[in-house]
Formats: structure tokens, sequence, C-alpha cells
């Protein structure tokens, strides 16, 4: 086991992603992707090992979160504003929708965008999404998740030499993805509105 990592830094590494996942104060993806470089660093086969505990972690964080979610109830989410007040069971179904049309996908997005879990989490506990299909298509969300951050760090680390010059390397270029990604998502659902507003057609004058 890696002098640099560890047992101790495994467990760590679980303990910050699951904590982050419950309460977004910490950048998980970025400690997924430093992980993985300090894993390479003495013994490339832990990287494997980084890649499934910062998966086991994300999936332990929204199990807990879910469960939270299912025990609160709407009136939770109407205090803190996950549900619109004045339409709380069309918010649901429009989440739910978009879950059952690509459930991998759809949790996979929600983890890169900063905000979009809890409320796809809020579907699948308060929606009616059966939990059987949430427990199993969050495992694939999950792991896919912390391949994508622990590729980040080693593709840094492949590109730097200084393990420490790559370590801050890839927690900047992870905080960048976080940054980046609802940029365009965000761009991208303005102009779909705005080309929406065009095309509609002109009432009568």
């Amino acid at each position: 086991m890696s002098g640099d990592l560890g047992v101790t830094g495994l467990l760590a590494l679980f303990g910050v992603v699951a904590f982050g996942a419950v309460i977004p104060v910490v950048p998980t993806g970025a400690a997924v992707s430093a992980a993985a470089v300090l894993a390479r660093a003495e013994h490339p086969w832990e990287v494997v090992l980084v890649l499934l505990v910062g998966g086991a972690g994300a999936y332990a964080g929204d199990v807990v979160t879910y469960a939270a979610l299912r025990t609160a109830g709407a009136p939770l989410a109407h205090r803190v504003g996950w549900l619109r007040a004045d339409d709380p069971d069309g918010t649901l179904q429009h989440l739910r929708a978009r879950l059952e049309a690509d459930e991998v996908r759809s949790l996979l997005l929600s983890r890169l965008v900063p905000g979009g879990r809890i409320p796809v989490l809020l579907a699948a506990a308060l929606g009616g999404y059966p939990l059987v299909r949430f427990a199993s298509a969050n495992v694939a969300a999950a792991l896919l998740w912390s391949c994508l951050y622990g590729g980040i760090g080693l593709v840094g680390d492949a590109l730097i030499p200084d393990p420490v010059v790559a370590v801050v390397v890839v927690v900047l270029a992870a905080l960048a993805v976080g940054l980046v990604l609802p940029r365009l998502r965000r761009s991208r659902r303005d102009g779909a509105a705005q080309d929406g507003a065009d095309v509609r057609p002109a009432g009568p004058a």
C-alpha cells in the first residue's frame, strides 16, 4: 500500500466524498483527482482503489441524502425552495420524467452540476420513483463520476512530472470543470429558450 495514500488515505477519501455528497461544502471531485495522482505516484494499481472508493463515497452520500429527503418529505423541500410552492406536483413530475428518460445520464449530470443533485434525488425520493431502479442506476452514475475526476487527475499527472505540482494543477482543473459545465449547460438552456421564443407565433394584432 502506498505510503502517500494507504488505507488511511482511502478512508479519508471515502469520508470526504460521502460528507461532500450530503453537505456540498467540499470539492469532492478535486479530492478524487488529487487522490488518483497520489496513488499513481507510488503504486499505479491503487488508482483502481481510488476510483472505487470515490464512487462508493459518492453513492453512500446519495443514499443518505435520499433517505433524509424521503424522511423529511415535501415540507422540507418547500421550506428550502426545492419545490415550487404554486405547483409542487408539476415540479416533481418534470424531474421524474427527466430521470426516467435516462437514469444514469441524469444522475451523472446532476453530480457534475453544482446544485443539480438535490432536485434529482428529490424526484426519486418524493416522486414515486422506484427505489430499486434508483439504487441500481446510481451505482453506475457514481462510478462514472469518480472515473471522470480520476481521469482528470491522471491526465494532469501524465503531463506534469512533479507530483506536487500535478496535484495542485489537477485540483484546479477539477474545480474548473465544476464551474465550466454549469455555465455551458445554462447557456445551452438559455439559447434553447430564446429559440423557442423566436419561433413562437405572434398573437393577433
